[in-house]
């Protein structure tokens, strides 16, 4: 189980990490209505490596993401359910709608997409740049299908 950190806190836990020798997982998303989606996904990006950290999108990038009816849940509470998982060693929130900025502080060995984003046909990956500029690694995780908060959102109001 994790715990929630600031960037100063996951600073120093790089740190400490790369002295150890650990093999650092980065994955980010906005992880509203957490679902089983979302679990298979973390622990297949938890087996990429050592140590898996979630960066969380803050509830104003979600909104700027996904609309002004988003998030559902408030970002301290989807901080506190991914930290609660097993495979998820740390979270950190942050503020931008994609995680250049993150990635670049923290240079994670890998850094994990969903298979949605995998060449040829994916979505375009904007922080590619940023994880070859320091030698990271991008490894795509197969999706589980009919599982999204979309689709469950839909569900609700339809």
């Amino acid at each position: 189980m994790g715990s929630v950190v600031t960037w100063e806190k996951l600073d120093a836990l790089r740190v400490q990490w790369r002295r150890e020798g650990r093999c650092v997982v980065w994955t980010n998303g906005c992880f509203d209505l957490l679902h089983v989606g979302h679990l298979r996904n973390l622990q297949a990006c938890k087996a990429c490596g050592d140590v898996l950290v979630v960066g969380l999108n803050s509830d104003a990038s979600v909104r700027a993401i996904k609309g002004p009816s988003r998030p559902v849940t408030c970002e301290a509470d989807r901080a506190e359910l991914l930290a609660g998982l097993a495979c998820v060693d740390a979270v950190v929130v942050f503020d931008e709608t994609t995680p250049e900025v993150s990635l670049a502080r923290l240079k994670p060995e890998i850094h994990c997409k969903g298979a949605d984003y995998a060449p040829p046909h994916g979505k375009p990956i904007p922080e590619a740049k940023v994880v070859a500029a320091y030698g990271g690694t991008i490894r795509f995780i197969p999706l589980v299908p009919g599982r999204s908060t979309t689709e469950t959102l839909a569900k609700i109001t339809g």
